[in-house]
């Protein structure tokens, strides 16, 4: 299954909801490029909605750290929402949750760019 993103904006934040595989080759490119066309338009929150991802291979999580350094250059923030177990724990293994901001409820991710 390949990945989906499906772009909205909330109250001034890009909210990419994503499904699928976050995998070498087309999921991580997808990513890379929709970051960065929100980035250079001057999206300066992003809200990475992982709750339909099934899986991220390493490739994927190097894409996840590129964007957020990515926002982050262009004075942005880049949160993530709605983990599932596998992702959950793959980033608890990898130590990238003292990294990325997580959220699980998408009001309470909204409006904490707010702060």
């Amino acid at each position: 299954m390949s990945m989906k993103i499906h772009t909205r904006q909330v109250d001034g934040v890009a909210i990419l909801d994503l499904s699928g595989r976050i995998t070498l080759g087309e999921g991580s490119v997808q990513l890379r490029n929709t970051v960065r066309d929100l980035s250079s338009k001057g999206s300066k929150h992003i809200l990475l909605n992982l709750a339909e991802v099934s899986y991220i291979d390493s490739s994927g999580l190097g894409e996840m750290v590129s964007a957020f350094t990515t926002v982050r250059n262009q004075g942005g923030e880049l949160k993530l929402l709605k983990l599932t177990n596998n992702v959950q724990g793959l980033l608890q293994i990898t130590k990238l949750v003292t990294i990325f901001d997580i959220q699980d409820d998408e009001v309470a991710a909204i409006r904490s760019f707010k702060k």
